[in-house]
């Protein structure tokens, strides 16, 4: 904020007094913008806790057997099954909306993909909804367009049975499920947004760099959204890896907390920071199901949402 903007803002009390929690609530509500040290996510998330309370704490996640309350609907999360995902079929909790967030194939490939549409056309859910993550490499159109990313070439093999125009129609082979990508779709009177981007790792697919390229993905999410589906993890929930460092987004978890404001936020790609946690505000749920060591050993996890008085019926299959 510059200085002139900073007088506004303070009107007349006084450059010394120290300003109320609710003043500073007020003042940034909507606000977001690249953090300066953006790049330092660890260091971001330390000195957030060491200032002030941030609310964070770790959550039970629900004993998916929980019967589920009446007129409530059920969401089932799950991420990163990495062809892994029908191993599941016989485990995954039931419920009205299943919920994918990235991850589900290795690269990518039309064989792969198909396999895992067919996982989906076998579940019972009503609603499946999935993003894609960064290793579904033919889903992101720039990288396949450009073919000189480092992945790109290390799996050159693998991808030779995509051919040149065939990437482009790979998503549509999602006939089972309501494929998000930068957008919203209403479900049983629920706003669910989903996007695929994370923090750029070793070249791999939907990556940007920390910063302005990532808050203009983030700048496209609506304020208000029930559900929010990202493939990587906001700063400081579920993001911390076997290093000990966090690789959580800051923009991610500022546009969250100051504008979207979402109930829920499912995201994946850090098998290590499965689990569940919150602000006080937003639930956060890791729905990693592959370990560290790729071992699809973590649980589904649910919750349930009270169904709106009036659902948008007329736009709940539409984006």
């Amino acid at each position: 904020m510059s200085f002139r903007r900073f007088l506004r803002a303070t009107g007349s009390r006084s450059m010394s007094a120290k300003p109320r929690d609710e003043d500073i609530e007020d003042e940034y509500a909507g606000e977001v913008a690249v953090h300066p040290e953006t790049h330092r996510p660890t260091y971001v998330w330390d000195t957030m806790k060491n200032r002030s309370s941030t609310g964070y704490r770790v959550v039970t996640p629900v004993c998916p057997d929980t019967p589920k309350p009446e007129g409530a609907v059920r969401f089932v999360c799950i991420s990163d099954t990495h062809n892994q995902a029908a191993r599941l079929i016989q485990t995954l909790p039931a419920g009205d909306v299943l919920i994918h967030a990235g991850d589900f194939t290795n690269t990518g490939r039309p064989s792969e993909v198909k396999r895992f549409n067919e996982f989906l056309g076998h579940l019972p859910h009503r609603h499946k909804i999935v993003i894609a993550g960064n290793h579904e490499v033919t889903f992101d159109r720039q990288l396949m367009t450009e073919q000189n990313s480092h992945v790109f070439m290390s799996f050159a093999t693998a991808l030779q049975e995509v051919k040149q125009e065939d990437w482009k129609h790979i998503p549509a082979l999602l006939t089972n499920c309501t494929y998000l990508e930068d957008a919203e779709v209403n479900i049983m009177g629920f706003r669910i947004y989903g996007s695929p981007w994370q923090p750029e790792f070793c070249d791999w697919a939907f990556n940007l760099q920390r910063g302005q390229p990532l808050l203009d993905k983030w700048n496209l999410i609506p304020a208000g959204i029930d559900v929010l589906v990202t493939h990587g993890p906001p700063l400081g929930h579920g993001d911390l890896t076997t290093s000990k460092e966090r690789a959580g987004c800051v923009e991610l978890l500022t546009t969250v907390q100051r504008r979207v404001k979402p109930k829920y936020h499912i995201f994946g790609h850090i098998h290590e920071g499965y689990g569940v946690t919150t602000d006080n505000k937003t639930t956060f749920i890791n729905a990693s199901i592959c370990t560290v060591n790729y071992s699809p050993s973590n649980k589904p996890i649910v919750f349930d949402l009270p169904t709106p008085k009036i659902p948008n019926m007329e736009a709940e299959t539409s984006l």
